[in-house]
């Protein structure tokens, strides 16, 4: 279940080359390709003729050639031409708004006429020299929304990544939760903590000392379709944790865009983004390399929790104050494909 008529990420621009790039999003079977260097199409992945594989053919001279029988496709779905044949009578495929922004290809598998590229969600970081960013994606066989649960509640950092960003703190520390419109946000600060190894590393990275206490906070927010930006960062005990002085601290931007394959899977463009010694290339790589594998570990429990959910559809899960982040994100996304739903007319009797 997910909402139709929004921008999600599809891929990162150098997933895109000279081959078309095979990939589904919210259902739909997609193919991108470059029509030409710095432009991006999307169509279905269908062939008109035979029902082939788009994406399994070649990108010449702006069009897209299936490898079948060599029929060519323009960017808006309609048949250029094919060898042999007359093409006007061919069916027009569709064609899907896409757009390359703040470093990712974004798409709508929606009405194409909502589609508004201005609604793409702003951020602040990208092509901000003052900012670095490193990020990856990977691929889940679970419901996009237990990610959701899973970001919008970082209590499960405390022993799911014990040898990273857990800590017994995050456990003992309430969680607040707001919402405003669609925007949800969850916030924990924790005063006068040791900071654990991943941010250890931050500090070390940031010329800071990294055995002395920390005030360290957590702010998710939610923003629709199934986006999750986490304000994460430690600051030198005292030196007033959230609000402190850059030189004090050490601060980012967790970058959690979740999009739906299936009902059952999905693809997770992860990254951070940071505003601390954003020309250090190898310290952009170690931070990438670190989170790579606190989110593995998210993977092998949310593929395992599919499972059982798989498995046991009909059994009730319990629903915790620590939920309350995961559940009102969670509304927002019913509230939104309900809308998208066509209305039941009422017969007079």
């Amino acid at each position: 279940m997910f909402p139709k008529n929004a921008w999600y990420v599809a891929a990162t621009p150098d997933e895109i080359d000279e081959k078309p790039l095979a990939r589904t999003i919210c259902n739909e079977k997609i193919v991108f390709y470059r029509p030409a260097p710095g432009q991006v199409a999307a169509l279905e992945d269908f062939c008109p003729h035979r029902g082939a594989a788009l994406s399994l053919g070649t990108v010449v001279e702006g069009q897209l050639v299936c490898g079948y029988h060599g029929l060519a496709m323009g960017c808006d779905g309609k048949t250029v031409s094919m060898p042999g044949q007359r093409v006007a009578g061919f069916p027009k495929i569709r064609s899907f708004p896409v757009v390359e922004k703040y470093g990712f290809i974004w798409v709508w598998t929606g009405d194409a006429s909502r589609a508004d590229p201005a609604n793409i969600h702003v951020l602040e970081w990208a092509d901000n020299p003052k900012w670095a960013y490193g990020g990856g994606l990977y691929h889940i066989q679970c419901d996009y929304r237990l990610m959701v649960d899973n970001l919008m509640d970082l209590t499960h950092e405390t022993y799911v990544h014990t040898t990273s960003i857990g800590q017994k703190e995050i456990d003992e520390t309430p969680v607040t939760t707001k919402v405003d419109g669609d925007h949800v946000v969850t916030s924990r600060f924790m005063d006068q903590v040791m900071a654990p190894p991943f941010w250890r590393a931050n500090l070390r990275g940031a010329g800071l000392p990294d055995d002395q206490p920390v005030d360290r906070w957590q702010v998710c927010h939610f923003h629709p379709p199934s986006h999750v930006l986490i304000e994460v960062g430690v600051a030198l005990a005292g030196r007033g944790g959230y609000h402190a002085d850059p030189k004090d601290k050490v601060y980012s931007v967790v970058t959690d865009f979740l999009t739906p394959e299936t009902e059952t899977s999905m693809w997770y463009f992860w990254g951070m983004a940071r505003n601390f010694m954003p020309g250090d290339k190898s310290l952009t790589a170690q931070i990438r390399d670190g989170q790579a594998k606190v989110f593995a570990e998210d993977t092998a429990v949310l593929e395992a929790q599919q499972r059982n959910l798989s498995a046991w559809p009909s059994r009730r899960l319990l629903m915790l104050n620590i939920d309350a982040g995961g559940v009102q994100s969670r509304r927002v996304i019913d509230r939104l494909v309900a809308a998208e739903q066509p209305r039941q007319e009422t017969l007079a009797a």
